[in-house]
Order: structure tokens, then C-alpha cells, then sequence
């Protein structure tokens, strides 16, 4: 990922329309899928700037994050994240069966991932026994956008994709949905709308000033929680997966 994107993320996580209706989907998912009587161990791996683990995850358990990037782990340290390591997703220094619960949000895309299988069986090898992963990818090449050249994209998604990969990782799949659906149709315009004018500066889609809509794009991002975490969705700019370890 640019190093810059770490510092807009860090400045805009809190308040992005996108990154609190994420959190209201991921909390509804966690609370029908995972259902802790108790507090649990996470990884939440590629934790970028730190946000989920040190708000809405730890909510569920002790967090501990992973990422590979130094400049990433700083941000979490400003956070006051504690329980941290650098290291690839795909090499993690954990002892098997240390987590019960893996969490992996917009990191297997990108191209620093050699192996996106290798990196799910690593997700198996420290996940207890019947231990899950959450996992969450954007969606569609053919959405590829200007975005995707500041975030390093390699990979967008479908759902059969992912279920391929799960598969393959050793897991068995519980919950597959797509999400962020209701916008879809003003993705594919912005998306459209790129290639049209094809801007020279590459920005990042989190720069995008929504104003007034913010509070409105959240609501509507975080009104579909109740639906992905139960019947799904056909499509969407994102997609969802709750598996368990076989």
C-alpha cells in the first residue's frame, strides 16, 4: 500500500461513512456467527492503522494485530495498541491453535500477498479447533479504479473466488454475502466516470470529501447489517466470509 494512505486512513477511520457501516455489518455478522460466551483471542491480521482492534474487536476478546508494514504499526501504537507484531500473513509467528478467531479486512488483495492460500492455512494452523476466520474483500475486476493503483490491488473478488480460497485454506464456509450493494450504482457511475475523464492524479477513494452525505451513506451502509448477516446479498463492492476451521 502507499505509505501515504496509512496517515489518511489513521485521520478518516473513525469518521468514514465506509469504515463505520463496515463496523455495524462486521459486529452483526460476529454476533450471529462467533457468539462468545466469553472473551476470546483475535488475531486481526493486517491490522493496518489499528482501528477494529482497538474499538469494535476488542469488544469480543483480546486483540492482537499483525502487519507487515512498520509505518502501519505505528499508527497503532498511537492508538495504544499493545499486543503487536511485524510480520507477513503469510509467516505468522504464532504458535498453533493460539486464536479462536481470525479476522482479515482488505488485505488478502493486495500484491504484497504472495499466496493468498498460503495465507488462509496459516489462518488455519493458529486458529483452535472449530476456531473462524471473518474475512473481507472488495469485489469485481471489472470495478477496478484509481483507487486500487494508491491501495496496490492485485485481486478483486467474487464470491466464488473466495470460496475457492477458503476452501483450499482448509476452512468450511458458513456465511458468504456480498455487501455495500445498496451503492453499488454509484460505484459503477464513479467507476465509469474514471475511465471516461481518466484523472492523472491517482487519489485515494477515503479523500473524497463526502460532506453531508456522510452521516447518510452510513446509515444506508449500516442498514444492510441485518440482511448480510442473515440471507445475504447477490452482488456488491465488497464481499463477506464467516468460515470454520475443518
Amino acid at each position: 500500500m502507499d505509505p501515504r494512505e496509512y496517515e489518511l486512513m489513521y485521520r478518516v477511520e473513525e469518521e468514514h461513512w465506509w469504515y463505520r457501516g463496515m463496523e455495524s455489518i462486521t459486529r452483526a455478522l460476529l454476533d450471529r456467527w462467533v457468539r462468545p460466551a466469553a472473551p476470546i483471542q483475535i488475531l486481526d491480521a493486517g491490522c493496518g492503522t489499528g482501528a477494529a482492534m482497538t474499538t469494535y474487536l476488542a469488544d469480543y476478546g483480546e486483540v492482537t494485530g499483525v502487519d507487515l508494514y512498520p509505518q502501519a504499526l505505528e499508527f497503532c501504537r498511537k492508538r495504544n495498541a499493545r499486543r503487536l507484531s511485524r510480520a507477513s500473513i503469510t509467516d505468522l509467528p504464532f504458535a498453533p491453535a493460539s486464536f479462536d478467531l481470525v479476522t482479515s479486512f482488505d488485505v488478502l488483495y493486495e500484491r504484497g500477498v504472495s499466496d493468498e492460500v498460503k495465507a488462509l492455512r496459516e489462518f488455519a494452523r493458529v486458529l483452535t479447533a472449530h476456531g473462524r476466520v471473518l474475512l473481507r474483500l472488495p469485489a469485481y475486476d471489472w470495478l477496478r479504479g484509481k483507487h486500487d493503483e494508491r491501495v496496490y490491488t492485485n485481486h478483486r473478488y467474487t464470491r466464488g473466488r473466495v470460496r475457492s480460497l477458503l476452501q483450499g485454506g482448509g476452512f468450511r464456509i458458513e456465511h458468504l454475502s456480498y455487501a455495500n450493494t445498496w451503492l453499488f450504482p454509484l460505484a459503477v457511475v464513479k467507476r465509469l466516470g474514471e475511465r471516461i475523464f481518466s484523472p492523472k492524479e491517482i487519489e485515494s477513494d477515503l479523500s473524497l470529501d463526502t460532506g453531508i452525505f456522510n452521516k447518510i451513506f452510513q446509515k444506508i451502509l449500516s442498514s444492510e447489517a441485518p440482511f448480510i448477516s442473515r440471507i445475504g446479498f447477490p452482488y456488491g463492492l465488497s464481499v463477506i466470509a464467516v468460515a470454520v476451521k475443518e
